[in-house]
């Protein structure tokens, strides 16, 4: 990304690369895992390349500080089955990307670490609408955690319903 800027961060789970990335995959599963912040997950296209995926947020979770809106949408760059990498082009609606960045690409790699655990490896790549550098430092770190925080609700859904996208 021309003049963008990279956050990285890396988010220990304690369920397989498997189950999440099942998850992370359908639009179906999220809104079952993350109940109560999703409203609906669409899905345009067969989910791989291309294909376009819209957000719908609870109203709860729409009024959440830093949500940006009731609806995000996004454009699949790569879903790579063999490597668990799934790379998302945000389109609307993250707070963000309407209101400082003209773009914001996700990438999400799922890596195994030990018997029924994984990491999930997030990079967010963006570049500011003014051509500015670097967000602030909080705003980094809220940027990224939304991701952070929705794997971890995916997570104690999975840990709570061991038999479940397994």
């Amino acid at each position: 990304m021309v003049d963008g800027c990279v956050i990285t961060e890396d988010c220990a789970l304690a369920v397989s690369t498997d189950r999440m990335w099942k998850v992370s995959c359908s639009g179906d599963a999220l809104v079952k895992t993350c109940a109560g912040i999703f409203d609906s997950v669409d899905v345009e296209g067969d989910g791989g390349p291309g294909s376009v995926t819209t957000l719908t947020l609870s109203a709860a979770a729409a009024a959440a500080p830093g949500a940006g809106g009731s609806v995000v949408r996004s454009r699949v760059l790569v879903r790579d089955n063999a490597t668990l990498v799934l790379r998302n082009e945000v389109l609307k609606g993250s707070k963000q990307v309407s209101g400082q960045l003209k773009s914001q690409v996700t990438e999400v790699k799922f890596e195994p670490a030990g018997e029924g655990a994984c990491v999930a490896k997030f990079k967010v790549e963006y570049e500011r609408l003014d051509g500015g550098g670097a967000l602030s430092a909080e705003e980094q770190a809220e940027l990224i955690g939304g991701y952070l925080a929705l794997m971890k609700i995916v997570e104690t859904y999975l840990v709570a319903n061991p038999s479940e996208y397994a």
